[in-house]
Parts: structure tokens; sequence; C-alpha cells
């Protein structure tokens, strides 16, 4: 009374809505309202103030009488946009389709929505389009994105209408109609080529179609754009994360229709740009167990492919897991169970390309690496020395064969840092437990042996030092070493015969020789110590040689196992050597070495007649 202002007004409705006035009440408060000069915006308020408070009938009916007032005004779109609101609101669908079917005739007659009022009317459509796709009623949700399709003209060029039509082609392809979506992806990438959304729906398409060449190929072009998002995408809200998302639900897609090839690239391109820690290793999993189930079923060189994809994979965890130190989410029990799902799968693959020996030794010294993100107990440290171990071994194995001197150089320096590596870890592993009979001592002796040996180490003859001390040599272990000694490129007759004789001693020393590998070990003996051909020996040599026969002598009556061959060749040997004095006048010697080749003649058995 003292005042009539709309801020009072507003507040005397609010308070007759809030003491629960009957709708008569409130309708003659609305009939003082219209006698004052008011805003279009403060009439839209009190509307809406109706509206909220349940008054449908008061706030339509008011609502309807607003345009009256302000027939002059450019902007009336806020009153038939607030209509449509309330009566989405309300669930009275049909009558806002009704609303919005008049403002798209409007539209086309003269009577357009302002830009802000049409961008608002958008978003009223699209949302309401998303709620039924949630719901996966699609039809009704393309029936929403039409109604904001007809507010574009043909061949206009917008992003909006880029992801409008990106949205229409998702319902499409869930309502299996194909050509409808890959028309609307087209409508896409003509107004907007570069977007990686855009990629994406064509991906879908070429999945769907199973044109796995198409799918790639849009995979990479998505795997491009995550690489660098561009300036008008991100408008459309493309944060650092959505390419890997896109990637990672394309890898899904793939998956779920059985196509493992688009599957893998997707993941590969996945791989590289995720910074997250446990996605990365979920999807370099998920990547090396693909690998696996292809490598089983394929020819060879597509295996020796897929064996080096899936050498990359590996190789990519060890260097992840190296930085995951920084990431505070990714927990230490989270790194040691990745670390040991990855080294384990290093080994199996190590185990099982015993054909590709290069490959073998990655994979295991792959395998030694990654333990290092576990825990030290025993179990991890047997395998760790295992690993280097087999490594060593396959380094010296590919050093025997045909390689170039500087290949094999670099072959027998890599065994010696595996081996070293290797002691450091036995060691450590020998104060955990009795491990009496395991051979390790013996394999890093014999492995050291063979790569200081063939690369001509000056240390040699120190390591060997401490082999003669040791007083639980086996036989075979000194045959070996005899017999690696004297393996091109090494030549240490000098140690062969050190080794040879000290397996002899304990042939002897044996409660029951063995006739058979005593015989090996004479003749392996004789030969290295009597070179074949030479007349002018020395007497010391031929007396030491001497004492070799009396021991086959020896042997020979007291076994009837000694091989006749081996008895044979003794008789043979003996006999050429006194045949090489007589040559040079040396009748005596001649005479002794003769007189004890026919020592072994009554050895033989069905040869003796022969040589009688």
């Amino acid at each position: 009374q003292e005042n009539l202002h709309p801020a009072g007004f507003f507040l005397k409705v609010k308070i007759l809505l809030k003491s629960g006035a009957s709708d008569e009440d409130i309708n003659s408060a609305l009939a003082e309202f219209t006698q004052l000069e008011m805003s279009l915006d403060f009439c839209l308020n009190t509307a809406k103030l109706l509206l909220e408070h349940g008054r449908e009938s008061v706030g339509f009916d008011f609502l309807k009488s607003v345009p009256e007032r302000f027939e002059s005004l450019p902007d009336l779109g806020k009153i038939t946009l607030l209509h449509i609101e309330f009566l989405l609101q309300n669930k009275r669908e049909l009558l806002a389709k009704q609303k919005i079917e008049e403002v798209i005739v409007g539209h086309y007659t003269g009577k357009q929505l302002l830009p802000e009022a049409l961008n608002q009317l958008h978003i009223i459509l699209w949302d309401r389009a998303a709620k039924h796709y949630e719901e996966k009623n699609y039809s009704e949700a393309l029936h929403w994105y039409n109604y904001s399709v007809s507010f574009y003209t043909p061949g206009q060029i917008d992003q909006n209408l880029a992801k409008l039509q990106r949205n229409m082609a998702s319902c499409y392809l869930h309502l299996k109609q194909v050509d409808k979506a890959k028309e609307a992806v087209k409508q896409a990438e003509r107004c907007d080529p570069n977007s990686i959304f855009t990629k994406f729906s064509v991906y879908k398409i070429a999945v769907m179609e199973n044109d796995i060449d198409k799918a790639v190929e849009a995979v990479i072009e998505i795997g491009k754009l995550a690489e660098k998002p561009s300036e008008h995408e991100d408008k459309l809200k493309v944060d650092k994360n959505t390419g890997s998302n896109l990637l990672s639900l394309a890898a899904q897609i793939a998956l779920e229709n059985d196509q493992q090839i688009v599957a893998i690239r997707a993941l590969e391109y996945l791989s590289e740009h995720l910074q997250d820690c446990q996605q990365l290793f979920a999807a370099l999993k998920c990547l090396v167990r693909l690998m696996l189930s292809k490598v089983v079923s394929e020819n060879a060189e597509k295996r020796d492919e897929d064996i080096n994809s899936i050498l990359t994979y590996l190789n990519l965890a060890h260097k992840k897991l190296g930085e995951s130190f920084t990431e505070e989410k990714f927990t230490g029990d989270m790194r040691i169970l990745e670390a040991h799902w990855f080294r384990k799968v290093a080994w199996n693959l190590a185990v099982q390309i015993k054909d590709r020996p290069e490959k073998m030794r990655d994979f295991f010294v792959l395998s030694f690496k990654l333990s290092q993100f576990c825990p030290s107990d025993k179990a991890v440290l047997v395998a760790q020395k295992t690993c280097l171990l087999m490594a060593a071994a396959v380094d010296l194995e590919m050093g025997r064969q045909q390689v170039t001197p500087s290949e094999q150089t670099e072959l027998f320096n890599e065994a010696l840092q595996h081996l070293q590596t290797c002691k450091e870890i036995w060691n450590v592993l020998k104060l955990t437990g009795d491990f009496a009979k395991d051979p390790t001592d013996t394999l890093l002796l014999l492995y050291e042996f063979e790569a200081r040996s063939k690369l001509n180490d000056p240390t040699l003859h120190n390591l060997m030092e401490s082999v003669w001390e040791q007083p639980q040599i086996e036989i075979k272990t000194l045959e070996i070493i005899a017999s690696l000694a004297m393996e091109s490129p090494a030549r240490y007759p000098v140690l062969c015969k050190k080794a040879l004789k000290s397996a002899l001693n304990l042939h002897r020393k044996q409660a029951v020789i063995d006739a058979v590998k005593f015989s090996k070990c004479l003749h392996s003996l004789i030969n290295i110590s009597l070179p074949t051909g030479l007349t002018d020996l020395d007497t010391c040599v031929l007396q030491e040689v001497w004492d070799y026969f009396e021991d086959a002598l020896s042997v020979l009556s007291s076994t009837d196992a000694y091989p006749e061959m081996e008895i044979l060749w003794l008789m043979t040997r003996a006999w050429n050597t006194g045949i090489f004095q007589y040559t040079v006048g040396k009748y005596k010697e001649a005479e002794q070495w003769c007189g004890l080749g026919m020592r072994f003649l009554n050895h033989l058995g069905s040869l003796k007649k022969s040589y009688e």
C-alpha cells in the first residue's frame, strides 16, 4: 500500500504459496501484478515460482498471458523455453513436443528465436535425447535429436552439428541401422573431419561391418589425434584422458566383436599414451595375452614378429615399473604384483622358444630385470639365479656358432657379466639353506672358464688355481674343462693336460674303476701328451706317457670291461711310437715301445688273430 513495487509483489506471492493459499487467492494477487510495469525476466521468475510450487494451472495460465504484455520484445522465446522446460519436468512430453514443433514452424516462417534462446533449446533437446539414450530407448532419442537437426540449414558446417550427427549415428548403430549410421557419420565428417570423436564413430561402423583394414586405419587416426588434441575440440570438453578413454573403448569393442588384430592396435596406442599406471599395466597384460594366443597358431615368420612385439610390451612394463615410484596411487604392493606377473610371463616365454636362442636369452634377462622389483625372498633369488645362468648359457651357445670374432667377443663378455651378477645372488642364496646337491657352483665355474678361455683372458690361470685346490671337484667337471680348454678359439694344452691328469687320478681312486670312462679319459690325455707324427719327443714326455700306458695295462689286468677298440688304439699308438723311434735311429727306445704295444695284444678279443 505504501509503495507498490515488483519485489514486494513477488514476496507477497511467495508468502501466499508458503502458507498454502488457494489458487483463487493467488490469482487475485496476480491480477494486481498485471497493473504494474515489470520486466519480462521478472514475469518469467514469477511463473517459475508458481510452477516450482506445483501450481501448474495458475502457472501455465499466467505464462500464457505474458506474451500479450511483451509483444514488441525480440526475446519472447524465453517464455516458450520456460513453457517447454516445465512441461517436460511435469512429464507432459506430448505437449512439449507440440510446443517444439510450433517453434520449428516459426523458425522457418520468420519467428526465429534469438541465438541465445536457440542454444538453450538445443541443450533442452539434447538432454532429453540423452535421457532416452541412457534408458536404451534409441528411437525416441533419435526423435529428439531430429528436432535439433531441424534448426540447421542443409550444408551448414557446425561443430555442434557434427556432434549431433555422431550421437544420431550411435543410436542408429544400436538399432542395427548401419546405412543410416554411415550417412550420419558422413555428415559429421563433413562438418568436423579432424575430430577424434568423428574418427571413433567411423571406427565403430568399421568394426560392425567387420572391415578390419578400415578399423585399424581409424584406430591409427585416433591414436595420432590422442597425441595432440586439436584446439577446437577443447570447446567440446576434450581433456587429456579423452584419447586414452576412446582407445580403451575401441579395444573393448574390437574384443567384443572378436577382432583381435584391431584390439591389439588400439591397445598398443593406448599403452603409449596412458599416464595412469594401473590402466597402463592392464592394457599391457591384455596385449600380452592376445599376442600369446596368436603365437600358438602362427607360422614361423609371423611368430617371430609377434614374439618381438611381446618383448617390446615387457620392456615397456619394465620401464614403467621403474617410473611408477613417483605415482602416489600406485602402491608398493601393486608394483610387486605387476612385476611378478610380467617376470613369470617372460620366464615362460624363454622356456618355450628354445629354437630362438637370442630371444630366449632376451626373455631370461628381462625376467631377471623384472624380478628386481620383487622382494628378494628365496623363491625370487632362485628365479634370478636361474635366469642369469640360462642367459649366460645361451650367450655361450651362440658364441660357439659360426659368428664373427667381434660378435663372439661381445657374446662372451655378456656371458661374463651375467655370471658375475649370478655369483653375487648365489652367495646370498647359499646363506638361506642347504644347497649341497645344487650344481650352480659347477655351472658357474664351467661357464666362466669357457668364456674366459675363449676371450684369451689373462686371469684364467688365477681362476684355475682355486679349482685345483677344490677337494670336492667331480671327474666330469675336470673332463669338461679339458675339452673346453682346446675348443676353438681357446687353446690351452697345459690346462687341458692338468685337468685330465686330475680326472685320471680321481678315476684311479674309485673303489671300482669304471673302465669305459677311464679309457676315454686316458685316450684324451695320451692324445694331448703325445701328438701324432712327432719323432723328437723329450725323454721326460715319453716317460710320462709310458706311465699312462702302464696305467691302462694295470686296469686291463683287473677287468674285462675295457672297450676292445680302446685296447686296439693303445696297442697301435705304442707300436707306432716305437716305429717313429726306429726311423730316427733310436733302436733301444723303438724296441721298448714296440714291446709295450705287443703287451696289449693278449688283451684283445676277436681282433687278436688279425694283429698277431
